[in-house]
This record gives structure tokens, C-alpha cells and sequence, in this order.
């Protein structure tokens, strides 16, 4: 497997392809391959080799992958447009990567010290982490007491975030958990909160080290500064959602609005469909002979008593509990009692947990 870069080592990449110096620029020109890449040549050409780790599958299938990317793209102009307002002017949030590798190698890639947020994101068990490097939270705290527009992103002090600095990244994490809330409607109502504020991202050990985490990453840029801003993903706590992030629930990224005049329509319109009813009296065994052999006039006995409440049915699903009688001359039954099925108990449980019952 190949070394993780550092987060300096990740912001000296970026400074260098925005000069137009990519690491694997050539003198001469020519189309070759950088010295980043993993080629190998052969007898017979350039064959390219990929690296797999058999101790460490891929969990997170590619189209959930496009999931996650398509959730935060959203969110990345959302909080971008969130922070411009706040700090009166123009940030730019830029989404550069979704990756899925274990914790140790995402902690062990992080500068220390940095602002390292540990969100717990009810009702989804575990937690997510926040992280937000100095090289943008420092020019971000200066912006908010007043400074000016002089500095560059290396001049920002290697210290730990002071209690009054920590208050005021407090109103960045809070727009951050507000555009994640809203990112991920359409696929959980979860209420993400700051739980513990930490500059050693070594000391919190959320999973085990070998645990698969999906890490997306951001650019922060802010004039001249710039710096990544990491969410943390545990595979653990959005496995319960793995299927919602395969599907296209994903790709709308507002909750889309129910209009009034359609929903009445269909509402009138279901209840004046026309529903199949059979009422159930009774159940006997017979066998293959017997039934041959049955004539007109023949009666039939079964162990049910003529006073029980019989079955009625609706569209082929047991509705009510009944009794059979005489109105006028004709046949008729008189509803007892609605039949309780034990998905409707399950419905009615998982209601009371605040989930919505499957239809």
C-alpha cells in the first residue's frame, strides 16, 4: 500500500498545480508519466499496475461512492454560500475527493495540532469527526475579530485553538452541521452535534485502527488562504444505510414539496375506488374421494360454531372480525372488530421510534 501523504504535504500539491508545476511536470514536454505513478514497463509496452490489499477489501461499493460525492457536492455550495455570508466575503468550498481507506491511516495523515470536532450524529449509532485545519481556521478567527486582508497561509501560528478561539470555530462547525443536516435529508433526518473538541487527533480513537472509514475532503479558500477541511465517515455507522445510498434517493438534493391540490386529488380519487370484500365463514378439510363424490343438498361440517366471529376480507388481506346474520331478509354480517396484524404492531412500534412504516 502507499504512503498517506500529510496534510502539509497534500496543501504543497494543490499550491503546485494551481502554479501550473504539477509534481510530474516534464522539461521536455513530453507526455510521459510522472514519478508519482505506478507503471511498469515491459517487453511489450507500458502496462499500468494497481495496488490491492487482500487484508482490506473495498467495503464501499463504487455506487455508493458516487452517492457520497453527489450528497457533499451539494453541500460544499451550500456551506460555501454559508460562510460568505457570515464572514462578509467570498469562500469558496470546494469538494477534491472521496476515499475510503482505515482510521489510522486517516488520523496519522492529519496535522497536529488541528481542530479535530467528534460530531455524534443521532440516531445513527457511532460518531463522525469534523476536522478542520489551522492553515483556514486561523485566517477564519481573524476574519471574525476584525483583521485584515494582510498574511499568507503559512503565517498562522502552531498552537492549539485558545478557549475564545474555540468558541468562535464554534460558529463555523455549527453552519458545517446545519449544511450536513440539509445534505443528507433525503437520506436520514439525522441531528448531527459537536461532542468533544480535540487538537491531538490521536488521542480520540473512535474505531478500531483497521477500520474502514469513507473520508471526504474538502478545499477552503478564502482570497489567499486556503486549507482542507475532512469529514470522517465510519463504514460502521452508515452501514444501515448502505442500500438508501445505492438507490436514487441520493440524487435529489432538496426534500421535494407536496403539493396540497394533488394530494387532495388522490386522496378522493383512492377512496372512491371500488375494493374486493369476501367474507370467510368457516374452513373444513376434505379429502380427494369426498369432494368427487359431493352432491347437491350435501352438508358439509366444520368445527367452527355458528356463533364465532368469521374472517372478512379486503383485497385478499384479513380487515375485520365479523358476525353473520339476517337484515331485512337478506344475508348480512355485522362488523366487530378491526384485525391486528403483527406488521400493523410492528408499524405502530417503529412509529413511536420516530421511523416511517414501510408501505
Amino acid at each position: 500500500m502507499g504512503d498517506v501523504l500529510s496534510q502539509s504535504e497534500v496543501e504543497s500539491l494543490l499550491a503546485a498545480l494551481d502554479s501550473g508545476a504539477g509534481p510530474g511536470a516534464s522539461s521536455s514536454g513530453g507526455g510521459g508519466p510522472s514519478s508519482g505513478s505506478r507503471m511498469s514497463r515491459m517487453d511489450d509496452g507500458l502496462s499500468q499496475i494497481s495496488v490491492y490489499d487482500f487484508k482490506r477489501p473495498e467495503r464501499v461499493s463504487k455506487e455508493q461512492m458516487r452517492g457520497f460525492q453527489a450528497l457533499h457536492e451539494g453541500f460544499s455550495r451550500e456551506f460555501g454560500a454559508a460562510l460568505s455570508g457570515m464572514l462578509r466575503t467570498i469562500v469558496e468550498v470546494k469538494l477534491i475527493s472521496v476515499d475510503q481507506l482505515t482510521y489510522s491511516e486517516f488520523v496519522f495523515s492529519l496535522e497536529n495540532p488541528t481542530c479535530f470536532n467528534l460530531l455524534k450524529a443521532d440516531p445513527l449509532e457511532g460518531h463522525l469527526i469534523l476536522d478542520l485545519n489551522p492553515s483556514i481556521i486561523f485566517p477564519i478567527v481573524d476574519r471574525l475579530l476584525g483583521g485584515g486582508k494582510d498574511g499568507s497561509s503559512n503565517s498562522f501560528p502552531r498552537r492549539p485553538l485558545t478557549e475564545i478561539e474555540l468558541r468562535l470555530v464554534a460558529r463555523i462547525t455549527d453552519r458545517a452541521i446545519e449544511c450536513l443536516r440539509a445534505a443528507w435529508a433525503n437520506i436520514c433526518d439525522f441531528k448531527p452535534r459537536v461532542t468533544q473538541v480535540e487538537s491531538n487527533p490521536q488521542l480520540v480513537q473512535i474505531v478500531p485502527p483497521n477500520e474502514v472509514i469513507v473520508l471526504i475532503s474538502f478545499e477552503i479558500t478564502m482570497g489567499e488562504m486556503r486549507g482542507i477541511m475532512n469529514l470522517c465517515v465510519p463504514y460502521n455507522t452508515i452501514e444501515p444505510l448502505a442500500g438508501k445510498l445505492s438507490a436514487n434517493t441520493w440524487s435529489s438534493y432538496t426534500t421535494k414539496q407536496v403539493d396540497p391540490r394533488q394530494a387532495l386529488s388522490l386522496k378522493v380519487g383512492a377512496a372512491r375506488a371500488k375494493v374486493g370484500l369476501v367474507v370467510e365463514m368457516a374452513t373444513a378439510g376434505l379429502s380427494a374421494g369426498e369432494l368427487m363424490h359431493l352432491e347437491v343438498g350435501d352438508i358439509i361440517l366444520t368445527d367452527k360454531d355458528h356463533r364465532s366471529p368469521i374472517r372478512v376480507f379486503v383485497e385478499g388481506k384479513p380487515k375485520f372480525e365479523a358476525f353473520a346474520g339476517m337484515v331485512k331478509g337478506h344475508k348480512a354480517i355485522r362488523v366487530g372488530k378491526v384485525v391486528v396484524r403483527p406488521e400493523d404492531i410492528v408499524d405502530r412500534e417503529m412509529a413511536s421510534l420516530g421511523e416511517k412504516p414501510k408501505t
